[in-house]
């Protein structure tokens, strides 16, 4: 920041380092001269404005005065706010990562206490690192929310189905082997809810179950529920089985509610993404709503991303390297980054994979060098970086012809 006659003025760095209820401060001026802490102090408003205003008094007029919050999943965020912050700070957030390597540097790598990391956020403040903290767009954050909340649901839908095969294979053993996607289908999930009892269904018989999926607006053929009725004429009996029945029944509704839950999920980001710089990932094969979604709430303020290396590097999917006296070594990827945005590229690339015919091709060259699937997805999911870090760019829709080359 430049002053009349081109004057950089003094630096202040005030360092906070936030915990779950409580957060420390330390406030240092650009000769490492600690003026002030470490100071606790509680996460409410209160503690923050008793604490700001000891700072005040101690930092010089006229100097630049730039806050540093260390990221902390979301405890840091009401602090990450310029407006709880006295007017005219800078507010930066800084990578715990960076935070973490700034203590390796000062050969504390294995100490890890409030006041050691406030020396190391202390050091990359008055070094200029730090991401500026803003107000945030409304729509990506509630874009953001809503994806984490579908991601959350359906991480817990997958686990629930695990569960409840178990509890089928105990209710009604070999119903697997005419459905092997039981809980996938809808006369899977029908035979899961009425008929646990395959006793019940062999009764039945196969024309009358006919009649009750029909009834129920589910039409099965009649060669299907021949093959159901004689896996429940055939099935054998369990000494578990009315145990798992009552279970089943009970996590059958549990699974109802977060199919509910994840489809107005859904329902919100197709009705968010539109008036989201992410509108036009859709236009990609294979890219609907919840994988164009699920990048743009990784992805957060694409204005802050100046080219897709940046995004591929932070998702973690860059090949660890080490080169040493001409000598050089490569290693598998990374994995030293967002979770959500790796997760997020490599679903892109799963998505390009099955449906994009260019993005076949490539994968399909890449398939007759030898690489193995790993290699292909991680691949795929940096075609789809590119891809995707373009149109939000241009905002325009996908062009195939564009991506034609078997390059990446």
């Amino acid at each position: 920041m430049l002053v009349h006659g081109g004057v950089v003025p003094p630096l202040v760095a005030v360092a906070v380092d936030v915990g779950k209820r409580s957060a420390a401060l330390s406030v240092t001026d650009a000769a490492r001269c600690q003026l002030l802490g470490p100071v606790e102090f509680t996460m409410t408003a209160s503690g923050l404005r008793e604490v700001t205003a000891r700072a005040a008094q101690v930092v010089p007029a006229g100097v630049v005065v730039r806050v540093g919050v260390e990221a902390a999943g979301h405890y840091h965020l009401p602090l990450a706010a310029p407006a709880v912050w006295p007017a005219g700070w800078q507010v930066v957030e800084l990578n715990p990562a960076h935070v973490s390597e700034q203590r390796r540097v000062a050969g504390r790598r294995r100490v890890k206490t409030d006041a050691i990391d406030l020396e190391a956020i202390t050091e990359l403040l008055l070094a200029g690192r730090g991401v500026p903290a803003a107000a945030g767009d409304a729509v990506l954050l509630e874009l953001a929310g809503w994806a984490a909340h579908r991601c959350r649901r359906a991480a817990a839908r997958a686990g629930l189905k695990n569960q409840l095969l178990g509890q089928l294979d105990r209710s009604f053993p070999g119903l697997t082997l005419v459905l092997p996607d039981v809980l996938g289908t809808r006369v899977g999930r029908l035979v899961a809810a009425e008929f646990p009892d395959p006793a019940r269904l062999a009764a039945l018989g196969a024309s009358r179950f006919v009649r009750f999926a029909a009834v129920r607006g589910l039409r099965v053929r009649q060669e299907m529920a021949g093959r159901l009725v004689g896996a429940a004429r055939d099935a054998l009996a369990t000494a578990q089985a009315d145990a798992a029945r009552q279970v089943l029944a009970a996590d059958l509704a549990l699974l109802t509610a977060l199919d509910t839950q994840i489809t107005a999920a859904e329902a919100e980001l197709a009705r968010l993404l539109p008036a989201s710089p992410f509108a036009p990932l859709i236009s990609v094969p294979g890219w609907g709503v919840v994988r164009a979604a699920s990048y743009g709430a990784a992805l957060g303020d694409p204005g802050r991303w100046p080219s897709p290396r940046q995004v591929y590097r932070a998702a973690g999917l860059s090949p660890a390297q080490y080169e040493s006296a001409g000598r050089r070594r490569d290693g598998a990827i990374s994995r030293e980054g967002s979770v959500t945005l790796r997760r997020a590229l490599i679903d892109l690339g799963i998505g390009l994979w099955r449906c994009d015919p260019p993005a076949r091709a490539y994968a399909a060259a890449l398939r007759a060098r030898g690489k193995h699937g790993g290699i292909i997805a991680c691949a795929l999911a940096h075609r789809a970086g590119r891809i995707a870090f373009a149109l939000v760019r241009d905002q325009a829709p996908y062009n195939p012809s564009r991506w034609e080359t078997t390059g990446p």
